[in-house]
């Protein structure tokens, strides 16, 4: 089940290793910013060792220069996907987008798909315009920020489920969507705020769901997991 990517929100590459040898059907794995920051690209080599794709999941955000250096020595890494936060700007956006065709190809390897942070999942309607000031309705901000990362030639986008049938509606459909925040309805939402479940996300128009604590906290990871899969085999 390749729409499904399941993070590997561990501190240490020891109990990382153990998580994907726990479930060896999972065959795409997100590492984001605390394992990196743990052990750097050894958990990459050992994910690529075993076949497996990766999400990596670094949402980089700093000034355009910055932006490209981090995307370029990202994308020599062969990974799937590689996450810049949209609010870097359109000009950051396009010089990633360049910068990841440079590092690839200096290796030898597939360029990894760039996708944009619209607006991170834990996120309300509330926050956007209390914490951050932002005074755009948040369906029209994620929309905005979707806009822009297209034209600044980015390959999709990370974005919550509720977002999903919109940004389909008005983006082509070669445009990535992708949903972390997913829960199907019999886990705990813990800090997501717009979460829909694996089967109404991929009705909606979702390529790919991020989907952590249902299956990695769960009793039996391994029945989750089936579980998962068993509700989205009737859906696509």
């Amino acid at each position: 089940m390749d729409k499904i990517i399941v993070p590997l929100d561990v501190p240490e590459l020891e109990a990382a290793i153990a998580l994907v040898e726990k479930l060896p059907e999972v065959t795409f794995w997100k590492v984001g910013l605390e394992l990196f920051t743990s052990c750097g690209p050894v958990i990459l080599e050992e994910l690529k060792s075993r076949n497996k794709k990766i999400f990596l999941d670094l949402k980089f955000n700093d000034i355009p220069n910055t932006v490209a250096g981090a995307c370029r020595a990202a994308s020599r890494y062969g990974v799937d996907l590689l996450t810049i936060h949209a609010t870097a700007g359109k000009e950051a956006l396009k010089a990633a987008a360049s910068a990841v065709k440079e590092g690839a190809i200096s290796q030898g390897v597939q360029p990894p798909k760039l996708i944009a942070i619209t607006l991170l999942t834990s996120f309300s309607a509330r926050q956007l315009a209390f914490d951050l000031k932002i005074p755009l309705e948040l369906p029209e901000y994620v929309l905005e920020m979707a806009l822009m990362a297209k034209e600044s030639g980015l390959d999709g986008v990370v974005c919550s489920p509720h977002e999903v049938a919109q940004l389909r509606d008005t983006l082509t459909n070669d445009f990535l969507l992708v949903c972390p925040g997913v829960r199907p309805s019999w886990s705990d939402k813990g800090d997501q705020k717009r979460t829909l479940t694996p089967g109404e996300a991929i009705s909606s128009g979702a390529n790919y769901l991020v989907i952590g604590r249902p299956i990695t906290t769960a009793k039996e990871p391994a029945l989750a997991w089936k579980q998962i899969c068993e509700e989205l085999a009737t859906v696509t």
